[in-house]
Parts: C-alpha cells; structure tokens; sequence
C-alpha cells in the first residue's frame, strides 16, 4: 500500500499546548498507515503518553537533545519546555531550539520524507525543507479565528490598540478583539523583539509563504467564516486550508478508579464544575485565591486539578487558610496532575472554570458541558469572546486593569450551571456536543487531509 511508503516528519514547538495536538496528529496520521518522525527533546518526549502498540513500529518518537546555551542564568540545564520556566526565560528556550537546527537538516538529509509537518515557531525549516525539496505544511495548534485575526501577508498591526478591533481583512461582523488590559503585552509578545533574534510574527510569516498546505484542528461547523477568510488572507485560495477535524483522543474504556472517581460516583448528574487551568497558565497567588473564595463563594459542588504554583512553600500554601476545611465534603482539590479528559467525561460533571485555550475547549465541549472562562494569555481572550458570541460559555467580567473579583467568578459559575437565567445556555452546550463529539464527522475531515497527503507528497 501507498500509504506505508509515505513518511512525515513533525517539528512542534517545545510547548505542551502544541506538542499534545502534535501528538495527537501523528497517532491519527500512524491509523492511517502513514509512518511518522515525531522530533522533540529527551525531556518533553519522556513526558508524552505512551505509543499504542499497534501502531508502534510506524510512529517513532525521537529524541534530538536540547542545545545548552552558555549562560546557564538564561535557561538552566533540564529545562525544556515553557512548562518548566518563568515567561520572561521563553526568549531563551526559542535561542536553544533553533540551536536543533542542524541535528534536523542531517535527519531530513538521511531519511528524505514525503512531507515536513511544523509549528509557528520553528522558521529555519523553511530553508531545510526548500533545499531538500520537501513540501511543508504548517499545522495550526491554534482555532482559525485566532490564526486569521493575526496573519496577514501584506498588513500588520501596528499598535496593541489594533488588536482591540477586528482586523479590517475578516470583511465580515467578529466579536474578536483583545481587552486594553491584555493588548499591549500579546503586541509585544508577538511583533516585538526578544533574544532569538526573530519575532513570532516574522517566524509565523515567513512559515506561512512557504508552507504547501496549512491544517486546523478545528471544523467548519464551528468557524467557517474564519476557515474562509484564512484562505483568502493567505493565497485567495490558492493555498489549501484543511480542518482535520478535531482530533478527539479515544474515549477512556472501563470503569476509572481511583480517589478522584469514588468521589465523582456519589455525586449527583451534571451537579459538579470542574477547575482546571492547565499547566501553562502561571497564575500568582492573589489569582489563585481569588479563584479558590469565588468558587467556595458560588456554593457549587466542584472538583480542582491544581497545579503546585511556584510560589508555595507546599500544597496548602497554595489555597486561602481554611479554604479545604470550609468546602470539605462539596469540593475536591487534587495537587498536581489529573486524568482531565477521564474527569470531564464523568457523568457528574456539568461545567467546566478554565482559561479558554483551544484544547479544553474541545475537551469540554465533547461531552457538551458548560464553559465559564477567565483567559490570561495569547489565544485564550479571542477563544473566550468567540465562545460567548456563539452562546456557549460565559467570560467572567474584569475591571478595565484586567482584575477580576470572587463575586463575578461564583456569579459566572452559578449562571452557567444552576440559574434559571443560564438555561439556553446549557441546552446549546449540550447540542454543541453533537458536533464537538462526533467522531464520524471528524473522521471525514481527517481522511481528506490524509487523501493530499497520499497524493502531493515529494514522490508525486
């Protein structure tokens, strides 16, 4: 068969919002018989689930070695992801990555794959990929709204206040836009300069012109009016754009065990809210208790995977005095890591309080739970006002510096899961489960991609 013959080779950047959906690809593109470099570092590679065993022998996860840099103050030794360092050190880890340049370009000289699969970030793949005469294809961790709200070959943003409006190219009504709170610092993160040498957006550009093809994780269903105006903003049609669908990893098999579980089980349907922030979002301690006294406020049953922050001594410095004492019996807080998906798919769970990234936006709404969302960073703000716009989350207010208060987050969660007022709501999450959810669907924008594969790989 063809499809064994083809072999992709897949760049993410070393961030786990984009080396999970990365992941996820390369165990659908490996089902489809399409054998697939996964190419990360030691650190990041050892923190990725398990390879199926039946698809072992056709996904290879490979370990290239994250350069040192000289001065160990910039990004100390073992730290190989955005996970593992303070936003300000980001700048570094990008100099240290595009130090792989080299052990890559020797990688693809030797192994000479049908296609070059690559993230936002690394830019000298281009020139790897033109000399070797591999097509590339940019895969968007990001939604097409978020992704067509920045990209722009011939117009840039020129101010953070731009970035408070739609962008002029959409030619259509978007309720996208940042808040002043969060506008000056994504301008600068994006557009401006940092130690690499490269903005993201200077990366993100020249990736883009020389991408063959760009693929979504998302579907037309939720944004197609962004699917369209990303094809005219990058080729007026001329550049394939593909929803692959959105990747759902396979439904946990079983009964789960486990504290987590025996507690869920005795709860009633639909009744709890799940707290989840992720492991990228770095809150500071005010956040955290301001988070911990809104839900406690709110009244409502819930369960919270809490990462150990930074800032605590251990794990009850990082919750108010007394917060677990007040909530015992309602509340369940678990440190460190939790079976999210596993979680979400329990019977008891109704809600979900996140930070609005794409992933546990997907994951929520799978199983047709109701979002509230408090966003921080990059993708999240546009995700959150695009979600309220459809009718399927709440975004819980801030005051003009971005602050938020205990009273809105347990007047957000009590809108979205008990309130009379909250009801629509609910039943439009719940119908959205019938496309966020359905696997068949996603399946049929998956194979496509999978077909110009097979068909415009370097061989044809």
């Amino acid at each position: 068969m063809a499809t064994t013959r083809l072999h992709m080779v897949m760049v993410p950047w070393s961030a786990f919002g984009h080396l999970i959906p990365f992941f996820q690809l390369a165990l659908q593109l490996a089902k489809a018989g399409i054998k697939v470099s996964f190419i990360s570092t030691p650190g990041n590679i050892k923190r990725l689930p398990n390879v199926p065993s039946n698809i072992a022998t056709l996904l290879d996860l490979l370990v290239f070695p994250l350069p040192n840099l000289d001065d160990e103050q910039q990004l100390p030794e073992g730290c190989e992801a955005t996970v593992d360092i303070p936003f300000e050190k980001i700048q570094y880890l990008k100099i240290a990555y595009d130090l792989l340049r080299q052990p890559v370009k020797q990688f693809v000289i030797d192994q000479k794959p049908d296609w070059i699969l690559i993230d936002v970030i690394p830019h000298w793949m281009v020139e790897i990929a033109q000399e070797q005469h591999i097509p590339l294809i940019n895969f968007s961790v990001f939604s097409a709204s978020v992704y067509s709200f920045f990209v722009n070959q011939t117009l840039t943003r020129s101010s953070p206040e731009s970035l408070m409006s739609p962008p002029e190219w959409f030619g259509f009504s978007s309720p996208l836009r940042y808040p002043k709170s969060l506008a000056t610092a994504m301008h600068e993160g994006f557009h401006g300069e940092n130690a690499s040498g490269i903005s993201d957006a200077d990366r993100v550009h020249k990736i883009l012109q020389a991408s063959k093809a760009v693929a979504f994780r998302t579907c037309p269903e939720y944004e197609a009016e962004y699917l369209n105006a990303f094809e005219k903003i990058t080729g007026n049609g001329s550049k394939p754009v593909f929803p692959i669908g959105l990747l759902l990893p396979e439904k946990p098999q079983g009964r789960q065990t486990g504290e987590i579980f025996r507690w869920l089980d005795v709860q009633k349907p639909n009744s709890v809210v799940f707290v989840g922030f992720g492991s990228e979002c770095k809150l500071s301690k005010e956040q955290t208790h301001e988070i911990a006294y809104g839900v406690e406020l709110s009244g409502l049953r819930f369960l919270w995977a809490l990462r150990k922050p930074h800032w605590a001594f251990n794990e009850l410095d990082a919750l108010p005095c007394g917060f677990q004492e007040r909530t015992r019996g309602r509340g369940m807080v678990c440190i460190g890591w939790a079976p999210q998906l596993e979680i979400l798919g329990h019977s008891s769970i109704g809600g979900s309080l996140c930070h609005a990234g794409w992933g546990s936006i997907i994951e929520t709404l799978q199983f047709g739970h109701s979002l509230v969302v408090l966003p921080f960073v990059i993708d999240q703000p546009l995700n959150a006002r695009l979600l309220v716009d459809k009718g399927l989350g709440v975004e819980i207010e801030r005051s003009e510096d971005g602050s938020f208060s205990r009273d809105d987050i347990a007047k957000a969660l009590r809108l979205a899961m008990v309130s009379a007022e909250g009801e629509k709501l609910r039943i439009q999450t719940r119908e959205a489960a019938q496309v966020f959810g359905n696997r068949d669907l996603h399946d049929s924008y998956f194979n496509r991609f999978v077909e110009y594969l097979k068909e415009n790989g370097a061989a044809n």
